[in-house]
């Protein structure tokens, strides 16, 4: 495959991603990148901007805003203006510049210095990378290494867990899901639910590169990656995944065309008819059997929605502490709670986060950007388009259970670029 030097960037992304990661840049490799992004658009003005670039401006506004409420705590919550929380929230606004700077970088490109099916095989080929990731964290749980830039940075900013977690590459979170330790597979991303989020939208575009616009050596490959994959998925422990992939077979069987549905129906009935004969349908029955969250989630989703209510319109700048949890007013690991302790509001769903930190308003642009993105390329049949539109689903469904931030919010508008890409190309805006 031969690239256009315009392309490297995004080349240097998605397919340079293990590097990356292995490096520490993992979910801050986008910023890096977007230099050279912007030097590329600095050259071709004036810049073409997609459909809701204006609310996702508005976005970044109401993010830089609440960086003036970061010293203040809402009722029910704690906590000093620490240099952790002035770094999370630089970092969360440094990424929502960078991906669009990335979105106008892909939709400023050609198709002939960047073809679709070239954008959408290089998705197609970090889903490859994903499974790996997935099945080294079930085979090697403990694998894990201090990286070059873990090296060098300095222990205030390196120790602090939030940054940590991006920079520290680790195959698997160990929790008790279970009623015991399980590993829950998160390389080559930031944590486990990060890995279940990019899973499931890489897969869409796999399918689409190599699948639909495959030939049958492509297919049959295609057919034993999925199957592979099917096992982190189901041991990850991940219900929230679980339920995206039933969301994406029932949108596929309402939105393909006759023949197409009764090839998905009949491939799903397949999958579904040889999971129940293999011993991974045991895992999901006892996980099911055990909604340990949900009581944490409740209580944090009321609590973050109580406290965004004192700042509704720019919100708090970042999550807090909150006073107490879902078992009592006191907080605190003991040797009969090892579970106890201070749940962060605003950590359990990008929507919650985005209430707390930037109000009842950037939620709603958010929701709007995503949402408006369907209505506008719901009638795009497409297989780019018909992906796309899934991912955006998919986004308003993960904002509710997961946290968007960094490679998850990368893959969204990666996916929202390929949409708008796709309308320029057919000459609508």
């Amino acid at each position: 495959m031969r690239l256009h030097p315009a392309a490297w960037p995004i080349a240097a992304l998605l397919i340079g991603y293990p590097l990356w990661w292995a490096l520490g840049f993992g979910g801050l490799s986008v910023i890096v990148v977007a230099g050279p992004m912007a030097v590329v658009l600095w050259r071709r003005r004036p810049i073409k901007v997609p459909p809701g670039f204006g609310l996702w401006l508005l976005l970044l506004a109401g993010q830089a805003l609440g960086a003036l409420m970061l010293a203040e705590n809402p009722p029910g919550t704690y906590g000093d203006l620490t240099q952790g929380r002035v770094l999370g929230h630089l970092m969360r606004l440094a990424l929502c510049a960078a991906l669009l700077i990335v979105v106008l970088y892909l939709g400023n490109l050609t198709q002939r210095e960047l073809p679709q099916l070239t954008l959408v095989r290089m998705l197609g080929a970090l889903f490859v990378v994903t499974v790996a990731g997935g099945v080294l964290g079930l085979l090697a749980p403990g694998f894990q290494f201090t990286s070059p830039v873990e090296l060098a940075l300095p222990d205030w900013v390196g120790g602090n867990s939030f940054v940590s977690n991006l920079i520290h590459p680790t195959a698997a979170q160990t929790q008790k899901v279970l009623g015991h330790a399980a590993p829950r597979p998160e390389a080559p991303f930031e944590w486990a639910n990060a890995w279940g989020s990019n899973l499931s939208v890489l897969a869409v575009w796999f399918v689409v590169g190599w699948w639909v616009y495959g030939g049958a050596r492509h297919r049959l490959a295609v057919a034993g990656v999925l199957a592979v994959a099917a096992v982190p998925v189901v041991y990850s422990l991940n219900r929230g995944l679980w339920i995206g992939i039933a969301l994406a077979a029932l949108y596929l069987a309402m939105r393909l065309s006759a023949r197409a549905r009764i090839a998905v129906c009949v491939a799903t009935a397949a999958g579904a008819l040889l999971f129940l004969q293999s011993p991974l349908q045991a895992v999901v029955v006892q996980r099911l059997d055990n909604p340990h969250s949900n009581d944490v989630r409740a209580f944090t989703v009321s609590a973050t929605i109580a406290a965004a209510a004192h700042s509704p319109i720019i919100g708090y700048g970042n999550t807090r502490n909150a006073l107490g949890n879902h078992r009592s007013i006191t907080t605190g690991k003991t040797q009969w709670c090892d579970e106890c302790g201070h749940p962060p509001l605003g950590s359990d769903g990008h929507l919650w986060h985005l209430a707390l930190a930037q109000g009842f308003v950037g939620a709603a642009l958010y929701i709007a950007f995503f949402g408006g993105a369907v209505l506008r390329w719901w009638r795009d049949r497409s297989p780019v388009g018909l992906a796309g539109v899934l991912i955006m689903l998919l986004v308003l469904f993960y904002m509710l259970i997961y946290d968007g931030y960094f490679t998850p919010l990368a893959f969204y508008m990666i996916s929202f670029a390929l949409l708008w890409r796709g309308s320029l190309a057919k000459g609508s805006p």
